[in-house]
């Protein structure tokens, strides 16, 4: 009987010591998650911003290019007017002059 309840206890301190062991292991192995979790975010977070950089220098690329093309339109049609006024101005003179008095 004796025997019995020696059996008894050292299976149960056996039971709380793998118990213990258990929780060290998982401990040991949350914290090894959380590493690997945060190394995992911090190279995500790295290649996005260098994503981002790049595309934000292609962006302005491309508005650069846009905004040249408009100025350019823009000079073609000043010349256009500067030139349409060169010839046409004494005509629309005489036009207002006569549509006034009319």
């Amino acid at each position: 009987m004796e025997n019995m309840i020696k059996k008894i206890v050292d299976a149960d301190k056996e039971a709380k010591a793998m118990e213990e062991e258990t929780l060290i292991e998982k401990e040991e192995l949350s914290k090894k998650i959380e590493k690997e979790s945060k190394e995992i975010y911090e190279r995500y977070m790295t290649q996005a911003k260098i994503t981002a950089e790049h595309n934000d220098i292609e962006e302005e690329k491309k508005a650069k290019l846009q905004w040249e093309e408009i100025q350019n339109k823009h000079k073609s049609v000043l010349i256009k007017l500067q030139s349409d006024y060169k010839l046409n101005c004494d005509k629309w003179t005489e036009q207002i002059v006569k549509r006034t008095l009319a």
